[in-house]
């Protein structure tokens, strides 16, 4: 879909930080780090807990993808062909239990804030900036600790050996997604590089083998820029589904571990509920998506274009099926029922982003004691019991943040438009009363409600939308038909 933007004027900047200020609020988002949890992250950021000997991997040439402004860095990697035929991954992510010691302020401080959240002006970071932008994050140039994985895979992708240990090492480059896509499409990519869209491809093929599913949805993002915010819609580049499958293939290959070493913490989703299939085959019809029956749900989402209005339509429609995910976590041989996620169609754990999330240091120490045929430490196994409910809290707590941002953004955006008419494209309709769905509106970037009127509303059509509502204090945008 075609990027939009709208700044932010004068005027609705002063309504919009003060919402964003009473959203803080109501949201009972973590506001300062306390002193000694700051004084411990100095501590540790000046003198990392390493194992004797330490494994020096410094002298592999790592990169990280990364939006342009991130500072935050989890993983970073370096690409290869191996002798024979296949490739060889090795991606390194930061090691935060080398900065975080159990029962210490600094991991209680982490237990409460669970994930970091995003604000548009501003991020409220789950681990201190000295650790979380500095010491522990893999920026370029800096020697730091970190839990390396090397998975092996065959000339189809596929994995034939993997091995996690923890090591020193040392990224090369901060790369970003556009300038990754420019250098892979004109040829200008060194192998390592040039290597992520082979091994993406890979994946991906295998992905679409095993039945899984990745929804390439147009993002609305929250921009800043010179001082002033714009929302756009962005379409994930074919870059970012690459960067985003050796993220697939670790969480995947550290879930098998889990599994059989028989202590673990997995990120699970059943199967999509009865009824759920046959009402998405419905909206394909209402918008007119030629959807055979011998067509299985992951191939037809492989085949729709995000820059067509209905077929955008459609793949918003087709997050429904992903409801439900949660975190699994199992001890002392015990392996659930439930191991796989749905649209990942295998065993998957969150494990390569531990600076932002705090499931994945935990998952990180159970990835490595299986592969080292070692029981877990003691600390881990002691927080498994509840850290699924935490992750659960935290997660909800970040949805609601991002949902309520966006919310208040294009509220503080339409403020002064109230009674002008928008061209638009109805996304959604309520099945038990259609006259009131969700419009997607060409310019500015919303998605907002839209009802009042007569009939039933067109799913996939395109609209005439008279805005009705644009409260910034509430965070309500709403539209009628025109």
């Amino acid at each position: 879909m075609p990027r939009r933007q709208l700044r932010v004027t004068a005027t609705a900047d002063a309504p919009l930080r003060i919402a964003l200020r009473d959203l803080r609020t109501e949201l009972d988002v973590p506001g300062e780090f306390p002193a000694d949890v700051l004084a411990e992250a100095e501590r540790a950021a000046a003198a990392p807990r390493l194992p004797e000997p330490a494994h020096d991997a410094t002298d592999i040439p790592l990169f990280t993808v990364d939006p342009p402004t991130s500072v935050d860095l989890d993983q970073a990697m370096h690409l290869s062909r191996r002798d024979g035929g296949g490739f060889r991954v090795r991606y390194a992510i930061a090691d935060v239990a080398a900065y975080v010691a159990p029962g210490g302020p600094l991991d209680a401080e982490a237990h409460r804030r669970v994930t970091t959240l995003y604000f548009p002006d501003g991020k409220v970071p789950l681990h201190p900036a000295a650790l979380s932008e500095g010491a522990a994050s893999l920026l370029p140039g800096q020697s730091c600790p970190a839990v390396l994985w090397t998975i092996d895979l065959d000339a189809d992708g596929r994995t034939v050996a993997t091995d996690v240990r923890r090591a020193l090492v040392r990224s090369r480059a901060k790369l970003d997604y556009e300038g990754v896509q420019r250098a892979i499409d004109d040829g200008t990519a060194e192998e390592p590089v040039a290597l992520l869209r082979d091994i993406g491809k890979l994946r991906e093929r295998q992905e679409a083998d095993r039945g899984g599913i990745s929804l390439n949805v147009p993002e609305q993002e929250i921009v800043q820029r010179n001082g002033t915010y714009e929302l756009a819609f962005r379409a994930p580049l074919p870059a970012d589904g690459w960067n985003a499958q050796i993220s697939l293939l670790t969480g995947m290959a550290a879930a098998e571990l889990m599994i059989a070493s028989g202590a673990g913490i997995l990120r699970t989703l059943p199967s999509a509920p009865d009824g759920a299939v046959g009402r998405l085959r419905r909206t394909a019809k209402a918008l007119h998506i030629d959807w055979p029956h011998h067509v299985p749900y992951a191939q037809l989402v492989r085949s729709l274009d995000p820059r067509e209005p209905n077929h955008a339509a459609f793949l918003q429609e087709c997050t429904t099926l992903l409801r439900g995910a949660g975190y699994t976590a199992f001890s002392g041989g015990q392996v659930p029922a439930l191991t796989t996620h749905a649209a990942v169609a295998a065993p998957y754990t969150h494990c390569t982003a531990p600076l932002r999330r705090l499931v994945d240091r935990y998952a990180s120490e159970l990835a490595l004691a299986a592969c080292a045929d070692a029981p877990p430490p003691e600390w881990v196994l002691a927080a498994l019991d509840e850290l699924p409910k935490e992750m659960a809290d935290g997660t909800r707590r970040g949805n609601t943040v991002e949902r309520e941002c966006v919310d208040v953004v294009e509220a503080a955006l339409l403020k002064e438009r109230v009674g002008e008419i928008f061209d638009a494209v109805v996304v959604d309709v309520r099945e038990r009363d259609p006259a009131v769905g969700t419009v997607q509106v060409a310019e500015p970037a919303v998605v907002a409600r839209i009802e009042g009127g007569p009939a039933a509303l067109p799913l996939g059509e395109r609209v005439r939308a008279r805005l009705t509502q644009a409260d910034p204090g509430t965070a309500k945008v709403q539209f009628a038909p025109a």
